[in-house]
């Protein structure tokens, strides 16, 4: 068998949307002849719900090049947004971010809603979904990253093979992270003012190896405050998540968060709302849920501000251990509620951005 008839037979399957081939739409990876089995990856820009039509398709053209024979056809779906495309105008001194294609916040109007956990299980299911992904930690006063993915003890290496020290972010489940945790001792509360702390930030941000990615998700601190005014000023953003429980108290603080972000001298779209903790349920009655918080606070919400509910993140004692144990639970491949609910969050997302 033969990579180049491989590759002529794959060229004969017509994306029925694109009415061209994979071959010219760059669709087909990494092709491989083994004895006995033809492997390769097919690489859909986006969730296509014909992926498994053009899969059958790519089977078929495979089999009638080599009628008669028998072999194994293995082919990997992946979903990859591999060309980026530039959605930001880059000012001086934003060279870190020059191959990142979406930035994007993830902000709460309080603490204590689950905001970090959400971004860390996105992080990990933006990345199962086949996309480079990375995160910054940008609550400075508490960071909570390096607990929540287990590397606290992880120090980043610094490169300055450009004349600049560029830091490069911990590898981990997929994922690029960086934290101001990472430079000081777990216990050490750090105590700046908001310009030192705004300036940390940033620095996280923009003194990073970043790479190419397609996402670089950044984890607000709780509130209103120096760092997000400072951030939404000098990041070029492309929208911004919000977070919060459905009880009445969260939700009034969803309020100031969405305000923030749509003032006319900042004026940042509103990807979604994540309803996080939106039902109790117990791992031993997976079909059951407890609304301990209240009911649909957040679709609500979302209906009076006119944004998407991107999910509805149940609250299972699983999340918490995971949260704890430094493993998100989103890296998990099983039909439960949170992981559903999270790979539901990733693929809503992806839609809006679309």
């Amino acid at each position: 068998m033969e990579k180049s008839r491989i590759e002529a037979a794959l060229a004969r399957v017509i994306h029925p949307v694109k009415e061209r081939d994979l071959i010219s739409l760059e669709m087909i990876e990494d092709i491989k002849i083994e004895e006995g089995r033809v492997r390769f990856k097919l690489v859909f820009p986006s969730p296509d719900a014909l992926a498994s039509s053009i899969k059958k398709s790519c089977e078929e053209e495979i089999r009638n090049e080599y009628p008669g024979e028998d072999f194994k056809i293995s082919i990997m779906e992946l979903v990859r947004e591999r060309k980026i495309q530039k959605r930001i105008n880059l000012e001086l001194g934003q060279e870190a971010i020059a191959n990142v294609g979406h930035i994007i916040a993830i902000a709460s109007g309080k603490g204590g809603v689950g905001k970090s956990t959400v971004a860390v299980n996105l992080a990990v299911a933006l990345a199962r979904e086949g996309y480079r992904v990375g995160l910054t930690d940008a609550d400075v006063y508490g960071p909570s990253v390096p607990k929540m993915t287990d590397s606290e003890y992880e120090k980043p290496l610094v490169d300055d093979s450009s004349g600049k020290d560029m830091i490069i972010p911990i590898e981990k489940y997929g994922v690029k992270w960086m934290s101001i945790g990472y430079f000081s001792p777990p216990a050490q509360p750090l105590i700046w003012r908001g310009p030192m702390a705004s300036n940390a930030l940033k620095q996280m941000i923009l003194q990073v190896q970043w790479g190419e990615l397609d996402f670089l998700l950044i984890d607000l601190p709780p509130g209103t405050g120096d760092i997000h005014i400072s951030l939404v000023h000098d990041i070029p953003l492309s929208g911004a998540i919000i977070v919060s429980t459905p009880q009445a108290v969260a939700l009034a603080d969803v309020e100031k968060g969405v305000n923030m972000f749509r003032q006319k001298d900042i004026n940042k779209p509103i990807l979604g709302l994540v309803e996080n903790m939106a039902w109790f349920t117990p791992e031993e009655l997976p079909e059951n849920k407890y609304y301990i918080f209240g009911k649909e606070g957040g679709k609500r919400m979302a209906l009076k501000f006119d944004i998407p509910l991107l999910g509805q993140i149940p609250l299972v004692q699983s999340i918490r251990e995971s949260g704890d144990a430094g493993e998100p639970f989103a890296l998990i491949d099983e039909n439960r509620p949170d992981t559903i609910a999270f790979r539901k969050l990733a693929q809503n997302l992806l839609k809006e951005l679309e």
